[in-house]
C-alpha cells in the first residue's frame, strides 16, 4: 500500500480496520455460524442492529415490512452516502470451517450454508461504514452515512421493496459490494452490470373435491372416499412443473443466456389416504438481461399456471416475489473506487491460509501444491480488463449479464460495483472441486478474512473521497444525470417495477429453522444416529 499517496482522512480510516481486524473476523464468524436464509436472518439482522447502535447509530429495524431488514444511519448534512450488508446463506449447503466435508453438527446435512459468502459481504460494508465514520469524527467531516440491512438476496428480495416504497431517494452515491468470483476478482464492474431477475409464486388450492364426481357415480353412496379422486392440488404443481419444462423451449430464442429455475414451495402437506391434496405452491425465477425478455416469460406462466388450474379443478393465486430492473454503469465512481482498491492492494493468503489449501487438496487424495491458490485472486484485475473477459461470451447486442438485486440502487443514485476475492483453490486438469472446499474456506479465517479487510479498506476510502472531494461527487452525479436523462424521473429513468403498496412475501413457507421439544434445527428434521 502507497501511504504517500493517501490523505490523512482516507489514512484513519484505513488504519482503523487495520487496528479492528479482529473484531471486524469475529463478527464475521458469527454470521457465517448463524447460516440464516432468506427472509429468516432473524439473529443475524439483530447482531447487525445491535452492533451499530452500540455504534452511535440510529438504526430502524423492519424496513418495508421486511423484519429481517433495518436502516442505520449516522451524521448529517449533504453527502448523504450509502451501502448495505447482506448476511442470507444458502440451503443445503451446511459445512463446518474444516479442510474435509463435515455438515455442522446437530441439523441435517442438507441444512444451509454460506457460499458466496454474503456473511463477508455484509461484514465488509459494515466496516467500511465504521472506517468512514472514524474519519468522519477525527476530521470533522460533514455528511450522512446509511447502511441498509437487505435479507434475502438469494431471492432477490429486498431490494426492489426498498426502492419501491422510497428508501433509496435523496441520496448522492452509492457503493454494492460482492465477493469475487469467476472473472469477476479484485475489480469493479465497468459497463455490464447485472441483468434483471423475477419471481412469483402460484399456489393451486383443491377447494371442492366433492364436486369431482357426481353422487349417482359413486360406487357407494355416502362414501366418497371410494370414488375417483379429483386430480387436487399436488397433480396441479406436478402438471405445473412438466408443461413449463415443455414451453421453456418456446419461450425465447437461445441467446442472452437467460435461465429459469423453479422450487415447490408446498406439496399437499404430506396428505394421506384418499383424502385429495389440498394445497401445493411452486415458485419460478427467472433470470435475462432485458425487461421484454422477462416479460415474455411471464406470460407463459402465467398462461400455463391458468390452464393447468382449470384441467385440475383447483382455485390459481399468484403471488409476485420479486422484479428487479437491469443495472445501470457509472464510470466515474467506478475509476473512483478501483484506484483505492489499487491504493490498498489485493488479498494476499499467507501460510496459514496455503496450509489449509494443501490440506483440502491432500484430503481430495489430489498432490498438494506449494502454491494451492490462484494468482487471480491476489491480484487486481482493471474494469476494462474485466469488461472485455466478460464480453467474450456474449452477443453483441446483450447489454447485461446474469443477476443481482443491487441493480435497484443504481437507477436512484450514482453506484459501483466492487469486487474482492477470498483464496480460489488452483483448478487441477480433468478435476472439479466439490462445493464443499468453496463454502469451508468461506468460514476459515486465514482464508476469508483478506477478502474482507481489503474490501472494507477499499469502501472506507471511497466513502472519505466522496465526502471530502466535492468536484468528484459532482462528476459522478453529472454522469448519472446523462445516463437517465435527467435523473430521477428523466427521460431514460426507469422507474420501480413493483408498486409502492406491495407486500414483501416474508409470510410465504420459505427455509427456516425451527424449535421443537427436539430442539432447534433445520425444517427437516435431524436425522436419528
Amino acid at each position: 500500500m502507497k501511504m504517500s499517496k493517501i490523505s490523512k482522512e482516507k489514512r484513519t480510516a484505513i488504519d482503523w480496520i487495520s487496528a479492528s481486524e479482529k473484531k471486524i473476523s469475529d463478527f464475521h464468524q458469527l454470521i457465517w455460524n448463524y447460516a440464516e436464509t432468506a427472509w429468516r436472518e432473524y439473529k443475524s439482522a439483530k447482531a447487525y442492529c445491535d452492533l451499530l447502535r452500540q455504534e452511535g447509530f440510529e438504526v430502524v429495524e423492519g424496513t418495508g415490512g421486511m423484519p429481517t431488514a433495518f436502516l442505520a444511519t449516522w451524521g448529517e448534512d449533504r453527502p448523504v452516502l450509502g451501502t448495505y450488508a447482506e448476511y442470507d446463506a444458502v440451503p443445503g449447503n451446511s459445512q463446518k470451517a474444516v479442510p474435509y466435508r463435515a455438515p455442522r453438527d446437530g441439523l441435517h446435512p442438507w441444512a444451509p450454508g454460506h457460499t458466496d459468502p454474503h456473511s463477508g459481504l455484509g461484514v465488509a460494508a459494515l466496516a467500511g461504514v465504521l472506517a468512514a465514520k472514524e474519519a468522519m469524527i477525527k476530521h470533522n467531516l460533514k455528511g450522512t452515512l446509511k447502511l441498509f440491512g437487505e435479507p434475502a438476496e438469494k431471492v432477490c428480495g429486498s431490494k426492489p421493496v426498498h426502492a419501491a416504497k422510497g428508501y433509496y431517494d435523496g441520496f448522492d452515491a452509492f457503493i454494492s459490494y460482492h465477493p469475487g468470483y469467476s472473472k469477476r476478482q479484485n475489480t469493479v464492474l465497468w459497463d455490464t452490470q447485472c441483468g434483471s431477475y423475477w419471481s412469483v409464486a402460484f399456489t393451486f388450492e383443491c377447494m371442492d373435491p366433492e364436486k369431482w364426481v357426481g353422487e349417482e357415480l359413486l360406487a357407494y353412496p355416502g362414501h366418497p372416499h371410494a370414488a375417483a379422486r379429483c386430480p387436487a392440488a399436488i397433480d396441479a404443481v406436478c402438471m405445473m412443473y412438466t408443461v413449463t419444462k415443455y414451453t421453456k423451449e418456446a419461450m425465447l430464442p437461445h441467446t442472452g443466456l437467460w435461465s429459469l429455475n423453479e422450487f415447490i414451495m408446498i406439496a399437499g402437506q404430506c396428505t394421506s389416504d384418499n383424502e385429495p391434496p389440498r394445497i401445493s405452491q411452486i415458485q419460478y425465477c427467472w433470470r435475462s438481461p432485458t425487461l421484454p425478455m422477462q416479460q415474455q416469460i411471464c406470460q407463459v406462466l402465467e398462461n400455463n399456471a391458468k390452464h393447468v388450474a382449470e384441467v385440475t379443478k383447483c382455485r390459481l393465486s399468484t403471488r409476485w416475489i420479486t422484479k428487479t430492473r437491469v443495472g445501470l454503469t457509472n464510470h466515474a465512481i467506478a475509476e473512483i473506487t478501483y484506484k483505492n482498491l489499487e491504493l490498498v492492494g489485493p488479498p494476499k493468503y499467507g501460510e496459514e491460509a496455503k496450509k489449509v489449501g494443501r490440506q483440502i487438496q491432500k484430503n481430495l487424495s489430489l498432490e498438494p501444491m506449494e502454491e494451492p491458490f490462484t494468482e487471480a485472486c491476489q491480484t487486481l484485475k482493471p474494469p476494462k480488463r474485466t469488461e472485455a473477459e466478460i464480453r467474450k461470451g456474449l452477443p453483441s447486442w446483450q447489454l447485461n449479464f446474469t443477476s443481482d438485486d443491487y441493480v435497484e440502487y443504481t437507477w436512484h443514485a450514482p453506484t459501483v460495483r466492487l469486487y474482492t476475492s477470498m483464496a480460489e483453490l488452483k483448478p487441477v486438469p480433468g478435476f472439479a472441486y466439490p462445493a464443499w472446499t468453496w463454502n469451508a474456506m468461506s468460514g476459515i479465517r486465514s482464508t476469508v478474512d483478506p477478502m474482507i479487510f481489503t474490501a472494507g479498506k477499499t469502501i472506507g476510502a471511497t466513502l472519505v473521497d466522496l465526502l471530502t472531494q466535492p468536484e468528484k461527487l459532482k462528476k459522478v452525479k453529472t454522469e448519472f444525470n446523462e445516463r437517465t436523462g435527467g435523473g430521477i424521473g428523466g427521460s431514460k429513468w426507469v422507474a420501480p417495477l413493483l408498486p409502492s403498496n406491495f407486500k414483501p412475501p416474508v409470510d410465504l413457507r420459505w427455509p427456516e429453522y425451527v424449535t421443537t421439544v427436539r430442539g432447534e434445527e433445520w425444517w427437516i428434521p435431524t436425522p436419528m444416529e
